[in-house]
């Protein structure tokens, strides 16, 4: 147990049964882990099956003896936890070992993101010296019988979850804890955990020398551990906000999808295009790149496009407006070397492909319907944030969607943001002042604190004067423009 946590000793007060827990202990697994691996468990509450049942802590059914396996009159649940996932507040693992009449170990499964699977190598469970041995994956924390699968995954990914996307998940709140805590995944609480993450990114050296196992006094009962871990998150939560002082705060990166169709600032139309390629949009993403900034509108037939601008040209100059034509034919109006329309299904494609976040800025309320339907299929609940001057299509897509992060955006500084904002449920306030001299001054440590205490998150304009920029991000927002 770490010195001096008084949290931990009033969990670990509640101990499991002597025979469940000289059980519990004598079949722990053993956890192999990175050399640098930042995290490692503190507690595993433990469930254990004489008789097929539902697991209380995971969403799956404990069976004894399915066809064609060996058969177990014993199964122990290790729902193992961390305080951190490398990604985000609080981990939840889970190994579920099967032990005969006998007393031996017959089969091994594990938790791997969101599902499980069996700890078997060559149709055997993975063992040393009858004890289950797992591979935890890099800052993760998923349990594999081989390292091997941990480095496809990394192979596979643009970016990893260990250094460039160290803090992305912010609060997680799981269905388990979905009640207790879901008040919690604030967006100021999400840019302290992000802040406090990014700090501990790490390279794997691939090395998993590191082994550690679960302790008798670490076993406690499940219900204890269910009881403690919404407290557990609090506490963490009300000590970041001690140590890491608002000018610390690393905010969230976004950069703007800069469609050359649309007209300038002068009212020019850049080399006549309609639109910029998604290649061209894949190049504006670099590592420092959280989340990319995208306008959305809709067609005629309800097909969502990213575009800023109202208007496409047409081969003669002339404007034809996107919400009057349908994508056929504002496709059509497309040539040999103009860029074609940018569907939001492409983009949401790139998102994921990348592995960068989204925020989609809703220019037209016939947009919603083709977000809504995309929302659950490209996971945008942990990937996006839906922003627009529009408080009443905030308020609709909180009933479509009351999962999703919203951001309303304003630009006068006669609005009472805060107010418009938590009627329509928004997360983030997001004035637009680029341009406004000393526009960071407008944001007040009065007007900050007000939007603090009423749960909002701030997200600045785009900033190009350097100055102003430092400024903003002194003032600890959580969310800021990367210039280019």
């Amino acid at each position: 147990m770490p010195a001096q946590d008084p949290q931990l000793a009033t969990l670990f007060a509640e101990a499991l049964p002597s025979e469940e827990r000289d059980l519990a202990a004598r079949y722990a697994p053993i956890l192999c882990f990175d050399r640098r691996e930042p995290f490692l468990p503190l507690a595993g509450g433990v469930t254990l099956f004489r008789q097929d049942g539902e697991s209380p802590s995971f969403p799956r059914r404990i069976e004894l003896s399915p066809p064609g396996q060996p058969s177990a009159t014993l199964a122990i649940e290790y729902a193992i936890w961390w305080d951190w996932d490398i990604q985000h507040l609080y981990e939840l693992e889970h190994v579920w070992v099967y032990v005969d009449g006998q007393g031996r170990v017959v089969r091994v499964e594990a938790s791997w993101h969101g599902g499980y699977h069996e700890m078997a190598q060559d149709g055997q469970p993975s063992l040393r010296h009858g004890q289950a041995r797992v591979y935890s994956e890099p800052g993760k924390h998923a349990f594999a019988p081989t390292p091997d699968w941990f480095r496809r995954r990394w192979q596979a990914q643009k970016r990893h979850a260990s250094d460039a996307l160290a803090g992305a998940g912010g609060v997680w709140v799981t269905p388990l804890f979905e009640e207790e805590l879901r008040d919690q995944r604030t967006p100021e609480n999400n840019t302290l955990v992000r802040t406090y993450l990014l700090r501990q990114a790490f390279q794997p050296s691939w090395d998993f020398s590191q082994e550690f196992r679960l302790q008798p006094d670490q076993l406690v009962p499940w219900p204890a551990l269910a009881q403690w871990i919404p407290q557990r998150v609090r506490w963490w939560l009300d000590r970041l906000h001690r140590e890491i002082p608002a000018g610390e705060y690393r905010p969230l990166r976004l950069r703007s999808a800069s469609i050359p169709g649309d007209p300038d600032r002068a009212g020019r139309v850049r080399d006549g295009q309609n639109g910029e390629s998604l290649e061209e949009l894949r190049a504006r993403l670099d590592p420092r790149v959280d989340a990319l900034h995208v306008p959305v509108r809709a067609t005629a037939d309800g097909q969502a496009i990213v575009r800023d601008g109202a208007l496409v040209q047409d081969l003669d100059g002339r404007g034809v407006m996107i919400h009057q034509a349908s994508l056929a034919q504002l496709q059509a109006l497309d040539a040999p070397g103009r860029a074609s329309l940018l569907l939001l299904e492409q983009v949401l494609e790139l998102s994921r492909q990348e592995d960068v976040g989204l925020y989609l800025e809703i220019l037209d309320g016939e947009a919603i319907p083709a977000i809504v339907q995309a929302y659950d299929r490209y996971d945008l609940v942990h990937r996006a944030i839906l922003g627009s001057f529009r408080a009443d299509w905030l308020a609709a897509l909180r009933d479509q969607l009351p999962r999703a992060a919203t951001a309303l955006l304003f630009d006068t500084v006669q609005v009472d943001a805060v107010a418009l904002a938590q009627a329509v449920g928004a997360d983030y306030v997001h004035p637009r002042w680029e341009g406004k001299a000393q526009a960071s001054r407008l944001l007040t440590p009065e007007w900050l604190a007000r939007v603090r205490d009423a749960g909002l998150g701030v997200i600045a304009w785009p900033e190009s004067r350097p100055e102003e920029a430092a400024r903003l991000e002194r003032l600890g927002v959580d969310g800021l423009y990367l210039a280019g």
